[in-house]
């Protein structure tokens, strides 16, 4: 194996029926390599991240008026600009999406109040973070830790069905996904009947950004799809279909919004491209 190369575990499950609403899918990663910088862009998702073993070592964070953090158990917000972390070259744990309405019915607070931040998970579920960290170090493989974590999301959605996010600005976020972040401020204000103004106020608190840079996030995250596929296209044919101008805007999206280009991004070894499926429900 060459000196730049990491020996690379990723295993991706979707959650539960019934927890497709607030999970979008559940990572595995297991990795060992030379030390470096990693970074975390913006995505439509929130993401909390388990250590099995090391820490989460997060340097820069998205709001450059916040101090780096190191925490094994994390919750990360929606944000605009990438969160960078350090690591040793040796990674372990296991990394979860959480949607919209997952922000409320799992962590109870609404995504705004996490935005451009990362925080101890501890600080929102309690003892039940520790527990669930305990709980997936015990089992033997992915499949068993995948179904601690159907479990344990279950039952804090069952203790959170009450907290919703707000009917028009969760179909507001809804039309933003389905068009792949394509969809004009004004042309949204007016299907909800609102002002652009009332529509951006509601949106912000709720989501954390406006409907102008969720769309933003959500484009640029679809594009990083596309790049990183097993048999990525050109970069001119990830900006046609995503709905930039030209190859020239997509690239500067990416330095605006990764912090690097997106060769230096692909480049990364941590970032996954072969990752293996688990099929079938959790046990």
């Amino acid at each position: 194996m060459g000196r730049g190369e990491v020996i690379s575990e990723y295993v991706v499950a979707r959650p539960a029926p019934g927890l497709r609403g607030f999970v979008s899918e559940y990572a595995g990663y297991r990795m060992d390599g030379p030390p470096g910088r990693h970074h975390g862009l913006p995505s439509p998702y929130l993401t909390l991240v388990v250590c099995l073993s090391g820490d989460l070592d997060v340097v820069e964070m998205p709001d450059p008026g916040r101090r780096p953090v190191r925490l094994t158990m994390a919750v990360g917000g929606l944000h605009e600009t990438p969160v960078v972390m350090a690591h040793d070259g040796r990674q372990y744990g296991v990394q979860i999406g959480l949607t919209l309405p997952g922000a409320r019915a799992l962590l109870g607070v609404p995504a705004g109040e996490l935005s451009r931040d990362v925080i101890d998970m501890a600080a929102l579920l309690g003892r039940r973070a520790g527990e669930l960290a305990e709980r997936l170090a015990e089992e033997p493989d992915w499949r068993r830790r995948f179904g601690v974590l159907d479990r344990v999301f279950a039952e804090l959605a069952r203790d959170g069905a009450a907290r919703r996010s707000p009917d028009a600005v969760a179909r507001a976020w809804g039309s933003l996904i389905a068009t792949g972040g394509n969809l004009r401020v004004g042309e949204l204000a007016r299907d909800l009947g609102w002002s652009r103004r009332h529509l951006t106020e509601r949106f912000r608190r709720e989501v954390g950004l406006t409907p102008k840079a969720a769309a933003r996030v959500i484009r640029f995250a679809r594009a990083c799809r596309m790049l990183r596929s097993p048999c990525p296209p050109p970069l001119a044919r990830v900006a046609a279909d995503c709905g930039y101008f030209d190859q020239a805007h997509l690239a500067r999206e990416f330095r605006e919004l990764a912090g690097v280009t997106a060769t230096t991004w692909l480049a990364d070894p941590t970032i996954p491209r072969d990752a293996l499926l688990l099929d079938g429900e959790q046990d």
